[in-house]
């Protein structure tokens, strides 16, 4: 069966497409600041177009990122997971966002709840083994759902928490922070859970840890990045 492009019916090239969305979810820039950057190359579109790409081809774009590395983690095992929750108002009103990282710092899943208790604790963690499968260990920090959570899937013995374990994760926040501030906060629990899940995305696809490897080593890796990104979504 013939593979379509999801670009076929738009006018505009896919390499545009799929800068316009890597500006906007990649970095802390408004709709509006991607349409400024994009006039600075020749490129005349409306912000409005930004935001309708994105909603179209963001998902599509993470998906594949993910489905991608989720078939090279199969070939070994999920050492370390960190666990963690980050508060998130919508309209006024206090969201959880449910966040899996594991040794490395890359996001693995995203779950956001209206409560913080065992039933919604269960469910993240079911979605995320369903996924990658089950971690050998567990840090987390001294929410209590968590505990209930584990004894429910059979990872009890696994838990680790501790002063300053958690640190994977706390960090890990930091650049939806970011994020979260450049849009102004979210207006619907589905749209957070839409950006969330493609913001980690494609922060793991671009996240190379340049404080790790030389200067050479961190363009290379930074050009194979980029590369592959271009060929996302390609017939």
């Amino acid at each position: 069966m013939t593979k379509h492009s999801p670009f076929r019916y738009f006018k505009t090239s896919p390499e545009i497409i799929r800068l316009a969305v890597m500006l906007y979810v990649r970095f802390p820039l408004s709709l509006r600041n991607v349409e400024d950057l994009l006039h600075e190359r020749g490129i005349e579109i409306s912000h409005e177009t930004v935001r309708f790409w994105w909603n179209r081809f963001g998902p599509m774009l993470a998906a594949e990122i993910r489905r991608n590395r989720v078939s090279r983690m199969r070939s070994y095992s999920n050492w370390q997971w960190h666990l963690d929750e980050v508060f998130v108002k919508i309209n006024g009103e206090t969201h959880y966002l449910w966040r899996a990282v594991d040794h490395e710092g890359e996001v693995l899943e995203s779950y956001v709840t209206k409560r913080r208790d065992r039933k919604a604790a269960l469910k993240f963690l079911r979605k995320a083994m369903k996924r990658y499968g089950g971690p050998e260990v567990v840090v987390k920090d001294k929410l209590r759902s968590y505990g209930a959570a584990m004894k429910v899937v059979g990872n009890a013995d696994r838990q680790e928490t501790g002063r300053w374990c958690n640190n994977r994760a706390e960090n890990s926040h930091l650049p939806f922070r970011r994020r979260e501030r450049a849009m102004l906060r979210f207006r619907q629990m589905r749209c957070l859970q839409k950006f969330a899940a493609v913001h980690s995305s494609v922060h793991n696809h671009f996240n190379q840890e340049r404080h790790f490897y030389s200067r050479d080593n961190f363009k290379l890796n930074r050009t194979a990045a980029l590369a592959e990104w271009r060929q996302l979504l390609s017939a």
